[in-house]
């Protein structure tokens, strides 16, 4: 390629010395301190540095790490600033899905190791009630990583709208992250309410009697109270998923319970594990436990009517349909299972 003519110009930089200016050495003065001389560059480099290519973006994982600092600071902002929404029940989804479904996804990821069948049935709008078997001996940690489940594999993030006990909601703490989190009393009034507000509801039948069951009974469904969730799902017309969870039984294995300690402490249980309360505050962490969730095909309610709600024994045959199913579905997944901690 023929030499540019004007490569024989020399363009001076900012800040470098004319030569008639410069400083000789023999004048006694240190080098160091004199103001700084810069060589000239030809006008051809000069051309050539203004064409160099800019700077490569920062890599995934230091954009993804930026990306987050910037939405914690955002958040951070938003929660000193008050500018968020709480519904009705205490809801609150910024705080949900910022700061609880995140520290839940932990446990869900790399704890449980949750493997999730079925997400297709879950409407991506409108009401469905959710209802699962129930375990976990100290903690009922199958609601919060059926929730997870939920909102992370649906398409739709879909929040899960727990039902807890009375007692949930009276342990200092544990009660106001559950109301803000989503969850609310189970009652019939409020699973209506939040069905017709076009919401999914998590409802766990069995109760205390399905978390406190012995080892030796587990993955064999209590009785799944009065049908209260079928009443609900009748009036307001909304479908019926089942969800089949397996690796809950294994967190704490209840060999026993204290019933003097219960009755002392007005608990409806004290359970007794491989490692609680022998082994003191260690004996609250639940074992790593592989878990399977599968959300079942949908039971149309719609067809029955609400009048069916007032008919006990369409409410006694829908309450054993769905439990039938979520039986059936946990002897399937149990005999599929591998290993209990893979």
């Amino acid at each position: 390629m023929d030499a540019d003519p004007d490569d024989a110009r020399v363009i001076p930089l900012r800040g470098a010395q004319h030569p008639s200016r410069g400083h000789h050495p023999s004048r006694g003065r240190h080098p160091s301190r004199g103001r700084a001389s810069v060589t000239a560059l030809p006008a051809s480099a000069w051309a050539a540095a203004r064409d160099l290519p800019t700077l490569p973006a920062l890599p995934p994982a230091a954009s993804t790490a930026a990306d987050r600092l910037d939405e914690l600071l955002t958040f951070v902002t938003r929660r000193l600033s008050g500018n968020y929404a709480v519904d009705e029940f205490g809801f609150d989804p910024d705080l949900t899905d910022h700061a609880v479904l995140p520290a839940l996804k932990l446990l869900y990821d790399h704890w449980f190791r949750v493997e999730v069948n079925g997400v297709q049935h879950i409407p991506a709008e409108g009401g469905a009630m959710l209802v699962s078997n129930h375990a976990g001996g100290l903690w009922a940690l199958d609601s919060t990583m059926a929730a997870v489940a939920v909102h992370t594999e649906h398409p739709a993030h879909r929040h899960l709208r727990l039902l807890g006990a009375e007692l949930v909601f009276r342990t200092p703490g544990v009660g106001t992250v559950a109301r803000k989190a989503g969850a609310t009393m189970a009652c019939v009034p409020d699973a209506e309410r939040l069905l017709r507000a076009g919401e999914l509801v998590g409802v766990f039948p069995e109760g205390f009697k399905g978390i406190g069951k012995p080892f030796s009974e587990r993955y064999k469904l209590q009785r799944f109270g009065r049908g209260g969730f079928v009443h609900a799902a009748l009036r307001t017309g909304t479908p019926i998923i089942p969800v089949s969870i397996i690796g809950s039984e294994e967190i704490h294995p209840v060999l026993g319970s204290a019933r003097t300690v219960a009755r002392l402490l007005n608990l409806p249980y004290f359970p007794l594990t491989p490692t609680f309360p022998w082994l003191g505050p260690l004996g609250l962490v639940p074992l790593p436990s592989k878990w399977y969730i599968e959300f079942g095909e949908p039971i149309v309610t719609a067809d029955l009517g609400p009048a069916a709600a007032d008919d006990p024994a369409a409410v006694f045959d829908l309450t054993d349909q769905v439990r039938e199913t979520i039986q059936t579905t946990l002897y399937r997944l149990l005999g599929q299972r591998r290993s209990v901690w893979r």
